[in-house]
């Protein structure tokens, strides 16, 4: 990410916003869980393991952010992820780490290897 060196101050703090957003492990995990489609708050409440107040505020945080949409049917919430780029964001992420680790790895290897050599 490249911003000029005149982006206002408003303007960062809004970019750190989203990214905050995405920074919480359990948010992670609902948009995964989304990624099969809508679901309602129960449904998200069984597959996270939490409290339907935990998954309910983290709801309320993405939808703020624009990341997800809500609807109501009768007395149930269902929610569906509003921007799909969040999901190419996330596998960028996941694709560098998974580099670095696989990089670490190799350290590891040569390092065993060249420890048992002496």
């Amino acid at each position: 990410m490249q911003l000029p060196d005149s982006t206002p101050t408003e303007v960062v703090q809004q970019v750190a916003e989203y990214f905050g957003v995405l920074s919480e492990p359990t948010r992670l995990r609902i948009l995964n869980i989304l990624r099969e489609g809508e679901k309602c708050v129960q449904e998200l409440v069984e597959a996270t393991s939490t409290s339907q107040a935990n998954v309910s505020k983290h709801l309320k945080v993405m939808v703020q952010a624009g990341i997800l949409t809500r609807r109501t049917e009768g007395t149930s919430a269902f929610y569906k992820v509003d921007d799909e780029l969040i999901y190419e964001l996330c596998n960028l992420v996941c694709d560098r780490l998974a580099t670095r680790i696989e990089q670490q790895a190799q350290y590891f290897r040569a390092f065993s290897l060249t420890s048992e050599n002496r």
